[in-house]
């Protein structure tokens, strides 16, 4: 049992209340800024970052002319207006960014199919289009007579919800990509409330050729004119560069009566937003249960390349899926220069490319490089002589992975640490798959109940 947590700040505002925030990704970028303009005293904040720059799985490089995001395609967008009207106004205010409509596919073999892929079966050989659609009228009707709930995993998940044609041509071999596990081996949490649920009748039209849409939440995003994501969180990091500490990894949180020590130095609150399954090797007095449960949660890594083109010719979409083998390792391909224009010189485009992999595993070699443009090259997407160079980042965490278990060693991590009054906060600080909003939502909530208002 963790001891009981110490008041939250509002019975504290008399005093200098020092607060350590590790990392400087979004989430703790976020936090600090929303806890500055709720008035908490800025130089009772500091940050520890371990890299050499703030901004985490929202970073962003610019390589002779050309921008991309690090860890991926990232856009602006939130169901939450206030969320998106904060994160714009981090990142220079809605003048400082482009506006667009979201445009995605799928690669199938020659042809490009409307996403989601039940909004666009008419776009595929009619064999396959038959297939998938009858696949998905059974799976419909077996869920209506029988009144069955959702499977557990996420490979039977996948047939339940869609049936087996779109789980043959598009949802498994897609996923398989990304997961770099048997699908019957990931649990179906996480899809839970992700994945809108497309009217039979909708699917019923694409199959025939009348277009549906999904995903209307996302139709429109927003995304910085200069400076990729990272705008953002540069933004956010303007008013705080003195209190974020570049390159300092954090070795060792110990309690220290009421509050804590952060490598020797006193602090009254500490919040996490470094990996869970990093904090026994960091945080003094985790029982071996709660360490063994932390150090247990499974996430991928993800290799990003920009591939910079001599040519201004691409597609009209924002970002494709490449779900087949032959298509090469990627997954996923955005176009950069579609998202702004300073993302790549006049006259000229870039791609940005994903590729997972389990973490434990390592990051792939050098022969990654080749194996993407040779995939890329045959789904039609590159030739080989408009390549002028690529560029490579690694992250060691990118998606949080359920396998079975994964909720109860989360619970049990958060359990604990929320007993000690240790704070986790972020996509790996919770081990949630949180996107960029979600994470600037939860920072501003914790923001708000550390730092309470007296006209809220």
């Amino acid at each position: 049992m963790g001891r009981t947590p110490p008041p939250i700040l509002a019975a504290q505002q008399s005093l200098p209340v020092k607060i350590a925030i590790l990392g400087a990704g979004v989430s703790g970028l976020a936090l600090a800024r929303a806890l500055v303009e709720r008035g908490h005293p800025r130089e009772d904040l500091t940050l520890f970052e371990a890299a050499s720059k703030a901004g985490g799985l929202c970073g962003s490089r610019t390589v002779d002319g050309y921008t991309y995001d690090v860890a991926g395609g990232h856009i602006l967008f939130s169901k939450d207006p206030e969320v998106l009207a904060w994160m714009q106004e981090a990142g220079g205010g809605p003048e400082a960014f482009e506006r667009r409509d979201r445009n995605t596919a799928i690669r199938f073999g020659e042809r490009w199919v409307r996403y989601p892929f039940e909004n666009g079966l008419g776009d595929l050989p009619p064999e396959a289009n038959f297939e998938c659609l009858a696949g998905y009228v059974h799976a419909w009707h077996e869920r209506q007579a029988s009144g069955s709930e959702a499977p557990a995993d996420f490979g039977s998940w996948v047939r339940w919800r869609f049936g087996d044609g779109i789980a043959r041509h598009f949802m498994d071999p897609y996923n398989e990509k990304i997961w770099k596990r048997p699908l019957t081996g990931l649990t179906s949490d996480w899809v839970a409330g992700r994945v809108p649920d497309a009217p039979v009748e909708d699917v019923l039209r694409a199959s025939i050729g009348i277009r549906t849409e999904g995903y209307v939440h996302q139709a429109i995003f927003w995304y910085p004119k200069r400076g990729g994501f990272q705008a953002i969180t540069d933004g956010m990091a303007s008013d705080l560069s003195d209190r974020i500490r570049l390159g300092t990894r954090v070795e060792r949180v110990a309690r220290a009566g009421e509050g804590w020590t952060v490598d020797g130095e006193a602090f009254d609150r500490v919040v996490v937003t470094t990996p869970l399954d990093l904090v026994p090797r960091m945080v003094e007095g985790v029982p071996s249960d709660v360490a063994e449960a932390m150090e247990g949660l499974e996430s991928n890594g993800l290799t990003t390349f920009l591939v910079a083109l001599d040519t201004d010719e691409q597609p009209d979409l924002s970002w494709a899926y490449l779900p087949h083998h032959d298509q090469g390792p990627a997954n996923r391909v955005t176009w950069m220069s579609s998202y702004a224009t300073a993302n790549a010189p006049e006259g000229r485009s870039s791609l940005l490319v994903e590729v997972t992999w389990p973490r434990l595993a390592g990051r792939p070699g050098p022969e990654l490089e080749e194996e993407v443009l040779a995939g890329l090259a045959h789904a039609g997407l590159i030739r080989r002589e408009q390549v002028l160079f690529t560029d490579r980042s690694d992250q060691e965490r990118a998606y949080v992975v359920y396998v079975p278990g994964h909720a109860e060693r989360r619970r049990a991590a958060l359990e604990w640490m929320e007993g000690e009054g240790l704070l986790p906060l972020g996509r790996f600080g919770r081990y949630d798959y949180d996107n960029s909003d979600q994470c600037v939502a939860k920072a501003r909530a914790l923001a708000a109940e550390l730092v309470p208002r007296s006209d809220t």
